[in-house]
């Protein structure tokens, strides 16, 4: 079973797999620790990770980059807008209001939602694990942004399954952050807690945590966000100070090119590291556009004056985070300051205003969250055992949950799981319902969301209730939040019963007062429900048999409807869309083998024709074999560019059939050498072999003479023969003869002990007879 934890950037993927030894991150083709989050269409097949990359400047308005960004988010929102402006890509509005993504690929025009994308770049990183691995990869943890709402948690669960894996769990990247710090600590007391802040200043995020650590244990205190601030924005900055600065030098206007924004960012997010080092830096690109070389330079301080504004928001949710924990910064005993944008020393230097302490750089600021989440993987496999180790998360946003005859006060607005609550948890409702009803999931704090995030969640229906026969009933619905961090309705069931309703039964906190036409809610965090059963006082046998007669259980349908989520239907379309689309990578892929493998095979052969094979080979023949190896060598430059995997491997075949004589010639050489000398000591140990019987010896001696006479009149003639005539004594000729001398031998052998074993039994059956005859007389 696989332990495998992936941590999907906005620019880069990080694979890490928690072995006996402890986690490894995996390495790519390129042998880097980091995969690019890019998938490239080609003219004829994909382009994933690195490749996508490296193929990005070929096909900028096929690229597609930052789908994290798309995944859950509205086509209308205006930071959606302004991370479509940054891409060079055709998109439109879905029926759902979300990201619809166009684009040319095999000559025909296909539309992809950010969901598929998402499980296309999921398959990848699945196959470079299973590469590595060699095994079959399936159950993994995945990071995600805490401020991911329900439907993009969802979203990401659907990219999984699209891409054929079963994600454990969705942890928080800073929850797995703050896991791979604190599972390895052992300085943590069992009493009093230990409080740390992690910050990952993100390539386009910010998301700040405050835990609290225990020995043994791990509690997140607070979660809070700023999803449009991270790294990138501090590259678009210097972006837009040379675009303007190159229009008014240069004339030239960046924005109306794709390939020089794409270059120009790169020399950005380029410079902006350099800056981190250096006090200043320059900045050079060779004809970036209209043929112009661009110039440019900064030094440190203009650059953190241009970047104020995005500096100030990053204290917003620290001061926030503490604020939620109710710590002061003094509390705090570290910060740790994690993510390929917390590299910029300004940053640093706020932090340590605020915190009244120095930022911390123990963690891998790009591998963290890798870690964390393959050891959360390792944590929740039956196959590893992990030193007991407990994760509190809690939920960043509050959930609500109303019926068609209004809010289901458990608190105010109808607060079901308010922020803050540990995950996973449960919500038993009793109801009192005659027919087919409804519940709606929302978001009943606005102000605790990303801006300008829809509120509704789901919608479910609750039906129909076959025993109501049109008068009240009790129904109780258990609502979960999952491990996920998801909402949804576990169950629900309807309740018969012929006596009056023990309230002892439910051992938990009664919100609202229980009346014949108010609802109720038993509440039931982290799987105490079944502490709360077993303290309920020892009932005897016959009450729990009067019991169960009073009352029975009769399961009711749910039907859950998500808004802007994917049916089960969409997701198996997907899935098989993504099957046709990787089989034919494969093919291009096994096409290109193809090619290559030919092109190896004209250039090797040639080489060796003039040289290893030169005397193996007649006039007539290196001239044939020549003349085909230079036709085939001009089709594949023009007419052969662009064939199928069938025509590669004819041509190949057609070459072999005029190179293999001689290099058959060449090979059996050595191997007929070798056979002669084993087959010359084969006879001369078989000669001088003792365990043959006097009689059997003349005969052994014949057949060897034999076959070494055999083999003198053969090499001699062989030796007489021209090298680039097929030989007269093959290698496995020799092999033969020697096969049949040993198996004479050996036949001869167990004739003889045959013939002794029969004689000893027969002088055995003799005595017998002797002692029997004795014996009656």
């Amino acid at each position: 079973m696989s332990t495998v934890g992936f941590d999907i950037g906005n620019e880069n993927c990080v694979i890490a797999v928690a072995k006996h030894r402890g986690i490894d991150v995996l390495l790519n083709d390129e042998s880097k620790r980091e995969t690019p989050a890019v998938i490239c269409f080609g003219e004829k097949q994909r382009f994933l990770g690195s490749a996508g990359s490296a193929s990005s400047m070929m096909h900028p308005k096929s690229t597609i980059s930052q789908i994290k960004r798309f995944i859950g988010r509205g086509f209308s929102d205006p930071d959606m807008e302004r991370d479509l402006r940054m891409l060079p890509l055709e998109t439109s509005e879905g029926p759902d209001g979300g990201v619809l993504i166009h684009l040319k690929y095999l000559q025909r025009a296909l539309t992809f939602t950010p969901v598929q994308i998402m499980s296309m770049l999921f398959a990848h990183l699945k196959t470079m694990t299973e590469k590595d691995l060699e095994a079959p990869v399936s159950d993994c943890v995945i990071g995600i942004p805490s401020y991911f709402t329900d439907l993009q948690r969802r979203a990401y669960l659907d990219a999984a399954r699209i891409a054929g894996l079963k994600p454990l769990r969705l942890i928080h990247d800073c929850t797995a952050t703050a896991l791979s710090y604190g599972i390895y600590k052992t300085n943590f007391q069992s009493e009093g807690s230990t409080y740390v802040a992690f910050i990952d200043i993100g390539q386009c995020d910010t998301q700040v945590c405050i835990a609290a650590f225990q020995f043994g244990q791990m509690k997140i205190l607070s979660h809070t966000f700023d999803r449009s601030l991270g790294g990138r924005d501090f590259d678009e900055v210097l972006f837009t100070h040379f675009a303007e600065k190159f229009k008014e030098q240069y004339s030239i206007d960046v924005y109306s090119n794709a390939k020089a924004c794409i270059r120009l960012r790169a020399a950005c997010e380029k410079l902006k590291k350099v800056l981190s080092a250096n006090p200043e830096a320059p900045l050079n690109i060779e004809c970036l556009m209209d043929e112009k070389d661009v110039k440019g330079f900064i030094t440190r301080e203009e650059f953190e004056s241009l970047a104020s504004g995005l500096l100030e928001r990053i204290s917003k949710p620290c001061s926030q985070a503490l604020l939620e924990a109710g710590l002061n910064a003094e509390k705090i005993a570290s910060v740790e300051l994690v993510g390929s944008g917390s590299r910029i020393p300004a940053v640093s230097t706020l932090l340590t205003n605020l915190f009244k302490r120095e930022p911390s750089r123990k963690l891998n600021a790009s591998e963290c969250v890798a870690r964390g989440c393959a050891l959360q993987c390792a944590m929740l496999s039956p196959t590893y055992r992990v030193k007991d180790y407990e994760v509190l998360d809690i939920s960043p946003f509050s959930y609500g949950l109303s019926s068609d005859e209004g809010p289901i006060c458990v608190g105010s607005n109808g607060v079901i799981f308010p922020k803050g609550q540990l995950i996973p948890s449960t919500v038993v409702l009793r109801l009192q319902r005659t027919s087919f009803f409804h519940l709606e999931a929302f978001y009943p704090n606005q102000y605790e969301l990303p801006p300008r995030t829809s509120p509704r969640i789901s919608s479910f229906v609750i039906g129909p209730l076959v025993e109501s026969h049109g008068s009240k009933t009790r129904i109780k619905v258990r609502v979960l939040l999952n491990l996920h961090g998801i909402f949804s309705i576990e169950s629900a069931t309807l309740i018969t019963d012929h006596a009056v309703d023990d309230q002892s039964n439910y051992d938990a906190m009664d919100v609202d007062p229980v009346s014949e036409t108010s609802d109720s809610t038993n509440f039931v965090a982290n799987g105490a429900e079944d502490s709360i059963n077993k303290s309920d006082s020892p009932r005897s046998s016959a009450d729990y048999s009067r019991k169960d007669k009073a009352k029975r259980k009769v399961p009711i349908p749910v039907n859950e409807s998500i808004y802007g989520g994917m049916t089960m239907a969409e997701i198996s379309e997907a899935h098989e869309k993504e099957l046709q689309l990787a089989q034919q990578d494969r093919a291009v892929e096994l096409t290109k083998e193809k090619k290559n493998t030919l092109e190896s095979y004209v250039y090797e052969t040639r080489s060796k024709l003039f040289n290893t094979y030169r005397s193996f080979a007649s006039d007539q023949e290196r001239d044939d074999i020549s003349r085909s190896l230079q036709e085939t060598e001009d089709w594949l430059y023009e007419d052969g560019d662009d064939e199928t995997e069938h025509a590669y491997t004819s041509k190949l075949e057609d070459l072999k059939r005029l190179v293999d004589p001689i290099e058959n010639r060449f090979k059996d050489e050595e191997e007929r050498a070798q056979a002669i000398k084993e087959l010359s000591t084969f006879i001369s140990e078989i000669r001088h072999y003792a365990g043959f019987h006097p009689q059997d010896r003349e005969l052994i001696i014949n057949e060897s003479k034999r076959a070494e006479q055999w083999l003198i009149e053969k090499v001699q003639q062989q030796d007489s023969y021209p090298k680039n005539l097929d030989p007269i004594l093959w290698s496995s000729d020799i092999k033969r003869v020697k096969e049949h001398l040993n198996l004479t031998a050996q036949r001869i052998l167990r004739s003889r002990k045959t013939s002794e074993d029969n004689y000893e039994t027969s002088e055995e059956d003799s005595d017998k007879d002797k002692i029997d005859t004795s014996n009656h007389s």
